[in-house]
């Protein structure tokens, strides 16, 4: 039987209605798919979506990151509020976000989550209201409000509410998509971004030396960029600055400050100034302009391989070890903070230091990312097992050593938990006594800035020394005079009363008596030019040499080690004759 024809107008009305909205949405899926410009896109959607349902107005709003604001993108029609923001909760388009739920609301005037102040702010009268959720599965974007329906009833209708729901679906997953796609495309630039930090400390660290060379060191970053650094260049006197540090935290901040951080010490370091000026120096320049709460350990060192002496400074660093032929170990703890504490905290113009020979034996200096490695058995490593690891190692040459320690955390096949770095120095055998014989004491070795400050700390030594040799008071007296003329005339003369180098002194009991020698770092002198002066020649000063030849049983420049500087040797016969 036939239909009724009664109904044949209202189902040709209603297919050619849906017709139409199978067109607007086609249009719309095709502009959501060649989304470029999405602010664009979504007021072009805005409008046709407000054009199809016949509305006064339409507006698209999108949640924050956070959840607590809409702010509308995009509007057309008789008002214009793009810009405008509002508490996520707020009004019926809070509403329908927070529910997750399409409405229409046909008087708004009944309806007491209405937010009147919009219109109070643009002169329009909103009556009814359709809204729907832009949403994908559970994650909530935002919403899509037409306002006053421009029909013959001003009613917005449940034909409305689909059409419009669909088209708040089509927009919400073009948003996801853009965004989505916005964020590979902001991954892949921070990683190239990342990449070129990494190459770029990657050309900060020295380049890998001959197995000969004393300093060896390596790094593991944890991630692709690192906060661990490690530094090493020979200075013009032949001696070896050397550093390691660690900056607190991760990511690009703590890179960035690892870079400023080694690059300071590159460029001051080859000054030659003792590491506790150094560290005090690097310490000035990253407080001023690190980020509140960073901070950076660091140890610094200055190593002779002439007689396998250095002089360290330890900013709040792991204790590095000195590791002994026979596996043995000595930690030397730190001295003072970390770099980068406020002024208020600690603030000095020189760190502590400590001075010692190596005796043959290494330094192992390393960040607390290897104590934290893990061991081939999966525990962490800790300062026991990097103990392990270097005694394992005995006998063979530095570079090796150091490269079999690193191997050890990836034994375990685990990530890094943070940047691990190493730095060995070695020092090689030399020729035992070749200054001052083959039984002998060393009573003292140390190094001072050449200035009057550290004459007072070299007078100590020496009578410290006198005193355990039993010398008498006249005894003792001209050996602190011959000594004190000798760092006066290095400081006056040799480095010609500027700053800006060592003076190391070493003091020895041996065959000869008690030997005192002292060497400095300027240029050499022609120890023929050194003469005491005519007694007769009464111009004030240069008796120095004078004092010291009439005083001393011998007084003898020595060839400098690998002719660098400058090296005298004193000596006093013990009792009067050698013991």
């Amino acid at each position: 039987m036939k239909a009724p024809a009664a109904t044949a107008g209202p189902q040709r009305r209603i297919t050619t209605v849906h017709d139409a909205d199978l067109a607007l949405l086609a249009e719309m899926a095709r502009d959501f798919a060649s989304v470029q410009d999405l602010r664009l896109t979504l007021s072009m959607a805005v409008e046709r979506a407000t054009r199809h349902l016949e509305a006064a107005g339409g507006a698209l709003f999108l949640l924050d990151e956070e959840g607590r604001e809409l702010r509308c993108e995009a509007c057309w029609g008789a008002t214009e509020i793009t810009g405008l923001v509002m508490r996520a909760d707020q009004g019926i388009v809070g509403r329908c976000v927070q529910n997750n739920v399409a409405e229409i609301v046909r008087d708004v005037s009944a309806d007491p989550s209405f937010n009147s102040s919009v219109d109070a702010q643009t002169g329009f009268t909103t009556r009814s209201i359709l809204c729907a959720p832009m949403r994908v599965k559970e994650q909530r974007i935002g919403a899509i409000e037409l306002v006053n329906k421009l029909s013959d009833d001003a009613l917005f209708d449940e034909d409305d509410l689909r059409v419009l729901e669909v088209v708040s679906m089509g927009a919400a997953l073009a948003i996801i998509n853009t965004r989505m796609a916005e964020a590979l495309v902001e991954q892949e630039r921070v990683r190239r971004e990342l990449e070129l930090a990494a190459e770029i400390q990657r050309e900060l660290l020295p380049a890998r030396r001959e197995a000969a060379f004393p300093v060896h060191g390596v790094n593991r970053p944890a991630r692709t960029v690192s906060g661990d650094f490690y530094d090493f260049f020979a200075l013009p006197d032949g001696r070896i600055a050397f550093c390691l540090g660690d900056v607190s935290g991760k990511g690009m901040n703590a890179a960035l400050l690892m870079v400023k951080t080694a690059s300071i010490f590159r460029c001051l370091g080859r000054e030659g100034r003792t590491p506790g000026y150094l560290m005090a120096r690097v310490n000035a320049e990253i407080r001023e302009t690190a980020t509140r709460g960073m901070f950076v350990t660091m140890v610094a060192g200055i190593y002779d391989p002439a007689d396998g002496f250095i002089r360290l400074a330890n900013a709040g660093h792991e204790p590095p070890l000195i590791v002994a032929e026979d596996g043995s170990f000595r930690t030397i703890p730190a001295e003072a903070p970390p770099l980068g504490l406020p002024a208020e905290i600690f603030d000095t113009e020189s760190f502590p230091e400590q001075s010692f020979a190596l005796d043959g034996r290494i330094l192992l200096l390393f960040s607390d990312g290897v104590t934290e490695g893990y061991a081939a058995d999966g525990q962490p490593l800790g300062v026991a097992g990097v103990r392990a690891a270097v005694a394992e190692t005995v006998g063979r040459p530095a570079s090796e050593r150091i490269d079999a320690v690193s191997e050890c955390l990836v034994a375990a096949d685990r990530p890094l938990r943070d940047d691990a770095t190493l730095l060995i120095v070695d020092d090689a055998p030399r020729r035992a006594g070749h200054l001052h014989g083959p039984r002998s004491e060393r009573m003292c070795k140390e190094a001072f800035r050449a200035n009057a400050a550290s004459l007072k700390r070299i007078r100590e030594l020496v009578i410290a020394a006198c005193q355990r040799c039993a010398f008498g008071k006249v005894e003792t007296q001209d050996m602190v005079m011959a000594v004190d003329e000798a760092g006066q005339n290095i400081i006056r003369h040799a480095y010609r009363g500027e700053d800006v180098g060592d003076i190391v002194i070493e003091i020895v009991r041996g065959d000869e008596g008690l030997i005192v020698l002292l060497r400095d770092y300027a240029p050499t002198v022609d120890p023929a030019t050194v003469q005491p002066r005519d007694l007769d020649d009464i111009r004030p000063g240069g008796l120095g040499t004078h004092i010291m030849r009439e005083t001393m049983d011998e007084v003898l420049f020595l060839p400098p080690p690998e002719g660098r500087g400058n090296l005298l040797k004193l000596v006093k016969r013990i009792g009067g004759k050698v013991r």
